[in-house]
């Protein structure tokens, strides 16, 4: 595998943050299926999903205190 044609792990997290909102160019898409590795995605993916959920967890938890409940 060519290693300039690999994607960097911002290029990763760009990837994985633009399949989350639905988004995201050809060009990129075809560099994540023909360089990119399963794992990668994988990992950032899940690293993101977890963030994701305690984000909102952590804004849930901050209204309910403004709230009063």
């Amino acid at each position: 595998m060519n290693d300039k044609l690999k994607p960097t792990l911002g290029q990763v997290f760009m990837s994985v943050l633009g399949a989350m909102f639905g988004v995201q160019s050809k060009k990129n898409l075809e560099r994540d299926f023909q360089y990119g590795t399963f794992s990668q995605y994988a990992i950032i993916g899940g690293l993101f999903s977890v963030a994701f959920v305690f984000a909102v967890w952590g804004v849930v938890g901050l209204v309910m205190n403004a709230a009063g409940v």
